[in-house]
């Protein structure tokens, strides 16, 4: 059964570019161990929230965007394994050009696909 990784991540504006070029070759990465598809998406109508929101989820600051992104994987054991070798580093490895403490992801199994 399909599974995705997901996360929500407040990102410097000034750090788009970097954060793409870093996104372009993580997905190279998870693709090359079997991901079907990586999805970055760059904030564009993000509102603040009294109570809860994206933005307050993440601590965004004035200066920052929030990214939404997912991994789409055939399965949980070819995610898992992806992962461990991402954590062990196996990755290729660059700069998180953002602040990963306050990045927010989670595993989900597919329930709907319409």
């Amino acid at each position: 059964m399909a599974f995705i990784n997901g996360a929500l991540i407040a990102v410097p504006t000034a750090n788009k570019q970097k954060y793409l070029d870093m996104a372009a070759q993580m997905a190279q990465f998870f693709k090359s161990k079997g991901a079907l598809r990586c999805v970055e998406c760059w904030g564009s109508d993000v509102a603040d929230g009294k109570l809860t929101s994206m933005p307050m989820a993440v601590q965004k600051k004035d200066d920052e965007t929030v990214v939404f992104a997912w991994i789409e994987w055939p399965d949980k054991q070819t995610a898992d394994a992806a992962m461990a070798e991402m954590m062990s580093g196996g990755a290729p490895s660059s700069p998180m050009p953002f602040d990963g403490n306050r990045m927010i992801f989670g595993g989900f199994e597919k329930i709907l696909d319409a």
